[in-house]
């Protein structure tokens, strides 16, 4: 495996007359964060499940840790975390019994405790599963994925219910384990939480990898026309320029040094993201709107 922690080779699925996969490929690399972005329906929760382990292929290469999931052992499962999109049924445990009791599922687990304040439950450690709300679930949920130190792990929509506060913590808590070398594989409608955290993204489309980057060069997004705006004689200025660096340079020696209320913007990952939906759209002859 080298330094891959997870390949996939013309991955193919098909459900009767629709390839869910029509031949996705990607490697990611040992610590990285990788993203898949996609509208529902695309096949990212198929080629996921197919990597955890929960549903099989028609054709192509897949390993995660060096295995096949179509035939991993108990020691690789120890070695992978998983967050489902969906909740787990946990019956009446409260928060604390459901942590502890995975907890020793794992050779090596993390601290109960110091989980269950990670994801901030640390207030409902003591109600049970069916009275959180659906928010603190998902942390619930997090937390049973994160408890035995995985080398990798599957986040599928992680922090669909979660406020803005909650989300942001959360960021927190995986930039934690990506700093502690953990490879984490992210599907996510949530374009800012793709950007803050992976290190690359995938967009599919229709079962394929349209384009593969860092979240900064999807789609040459560095290389397209900025904005630049300024405030000049109480009135807003705009540019448009592919070379953001010499307006802004003018501008400063225009402006002697400071220039009021100075913004430039590059194009949005969501423009770039449906920018590359809409091409593929074309590309196949379909309706872009």
């Amino acid at each position: 495996m080298g330094d891959v922690a997870i390949r996939v080779k013309d991955v193919r699925k098909r459900y009767g007359d629709l390839w869910a996969l029509d031949g996705v490929s990607f490697d990611i690399a040992y610590g990285e964060c990788f993203s898949l972005l996609g509208p529902n329906g695309a096949g990212k929760t198929t080629i996921t499940e197919i990597l955890e382990g929960y549903r099989s292929r028609d054709a192509g290469d897949a390993e995660v840790l060096g295995i096949d999931p179509a035939h991993a052992d108990r020691e690789w499962k120890s070695r992978v975390g998983i967050v489902l999109q969906s909740d787990r049924d946990l019956g009446d445990l409260t928060v604390s019994e459901a942590v502890h009791h995975f907890a020793g599922y794992y050779p090596n687990p993390r601290n109960p405790d110091e989980v269950i304040d990670a994801v901030g439950l640390t207030e409902k450690r003591k109600s049970r599963n069916e009275k959180l709300s659906g928010g603190q679930r998902r942390r619930l949920d997090v937390a049973l994925g994160i408890i035995g130190r995985p080398s990798v792990l599957f986040l599928d929509e992680p922090t669909t219910g979660f406020d803005p506060e909650a989300r942001r913590d959360f960021w927190d808590l995986i930039d934690g384990l990506k700093s502690e070398g953990t490879t984490i594989l992210l599907t996510t409608h949530y374009l800012e939480e793709a950007e803050y955290l992976a290190d690359r993204v995938a967009v599919i489309s229709r079962g394929r990898v349209v384009e593969c980057d860092t979240p900064a060069r999807l789609g040459d997004r560095q290389k397209g026309t900025a904005r630049v705006t300024w405030l000049e004689n109480g009135h807003h200025r705009e540019l448009q320029t592919m070379a953001p660096t010499k307006a802004v340079s003018d501008l400063s020696a225009r402006f002697d040094g400071e220039i009021p209320g100075l913004t430039v913007q590059r194009a949005r990952l969501e423009d770039v993201y449906l920018a590359l939906l809409d091409g593929d759209r074309y590309a196949e002859g379909g309706d872009s709107e």
